[in-house]
């Protein structure tokens, strides 16, 4: 049976590197799932939960935005930011979350791309949060061990 190989990765490091079984992700037009040999694909990506599959199991993540780029089943995010569910501070997202709603209500001392910056901080807050409590009895699987582990 054919995989995915795929590759998520943020302006600081590689997250994920590893061959698929399929994912879900969210984009601009909604949430789509990635099969093997699936038609090329380009898309923006919206802040929310990736999830895939791998041997059975359901991985999680969260991500605050970017692109995706599907191609011969390769598979590559590059994304503002993505996190493992370990690696969710939920209370740290929920202070974030609850600093941009103050700042936005203040919108009028604002100029437009203050608020733009703002809104997008919010979502990305938002659907950490939503990814954290969802997954919240999720424990770390030993076999997949974060990227600072390994150096």
């Amino acid at each position: 049976m054919s995989k995915i190989k795929l590759k998520i990765a943020t302006p600081e490091r590689i997250v994920f590197e590893e061959e698929i079984d399929q994912i879900t992700l969210p984009t601009k037009m909604g949430e789509i799932t990635i099969l093997p040999n699936h038609l090329p694909l380009v898309s923006t990506l919206v802040p929310g939960e990736i999830l895939f599959k791998k041997e059975g199991q359901e991985i999680p993540m969260v991500v605050s935005g970017g692109f995706v780029e599907f191609n011969n089943n390769i598979l590559t995010i590059l994304a503002d930011t993505a996190e493992r569910i370990e690696e969710i501070d939920e209370l740290r997202a929920e202070e974030g979350r609850k600093k941009a709603k103050e700042l936005l209500a203040r919108k009028q001392d604002m100029d437009e791309v203050d608020f733009t910056a703002l809104s997008v901080q919010l979502e990305k807050e938002l659907a950490r949060i939503k990814v954290a409590k969802k997954y919240k009895k999720f424990r770390p699987r030993p076999e997949i061990q974060r990227e600072e582990d390994n150096m």
